[in-house]
């Protein structure tokens, strides 16, 4: 009879799988959500992977999940109608060297949360690391967003930590650029939630 099999981390190899164009392959899903039916305000963002002493991690990878400018998600669990049919709302994004990662989407609206209250617009991600038993999850809102001061779970998070999971704003060429590190541990460590 067999017994458990131990637990493993991530390993080196998880990126070749879900991201194939780092060894050659083509990518099924990428950094870049933008459709041509999407609506709504075009956005990039940004930021560097660190570890404790603030180096990056060079071969992580970041996914994230977001609603469209309306709150609506792509999933069946979401039955309201959906005015941009294509946009999915998922992508994908490996570090490079420097920890560097980014993603062109959409602002996300709005969306429901517990007990009838209304969420800010934000979006969820999953890290992937070397050295990780099971991916890290955390949230990105928006430094120009006023839902902020209302939002559920952000008022679960301890107020000297919120700052830790929201992106900051800045402009380049024309577009709105949010930028988010990713800390995984040490001071301003990021908060991450349990999945």
């Amino acid at each position: 009879m067999a017994g458990l099999t131990p637990s493993q981390t991530v390993g080196p190899f998880f990126l070749f799988g879900l991201v194939p164009s780092t060894a050659g392959g083509v990518d099924i899903v990428t950094n870049d959500l933008v459709t041509p039916d999407v609506a709504g305000e075009r956005i990039r963002i940004e930021g560097r992977v660190l570890d404790g002493d603030l180096k990056p991690v060079p071969d992580a990878l970041i996914e994230i999940w977001q609603a469209d400018a309306t709150g609506r998600y792509a999933a069946p669990a979401d039955s309201r109608a959906r005015p941009n049919t294509a946009f999915k709302g998922f992508g994908r994004a490996p570090t490079d060297d420097e920890g560097r990662y980014g993603f062109h989407t959409i602002k996300p609206g709005p969306v429901p949360g517990p007990n009838g209250t209304m969420q800010a617009p934000h979006i969820l991600v999953n890290l992937f690391a070397r050295g990780l038993l099971k991916q890290m999850v955390t949230r990105i809102y928006f430094s120009d967003e006023p839902a902020n001061a209302t939002d559920p779970i952000l008022a679960l998070v301890p107020e000297d930590r919120r700052a830790t999971l929201i992106a900051q704003r800045s402009e380049r060429d024309g577009i709105a650029v949010y930028t988010f590190d990713v800390r995984l541990q040490g001071d301003d460590e990021t908060v991450f939630f349990e999945a």
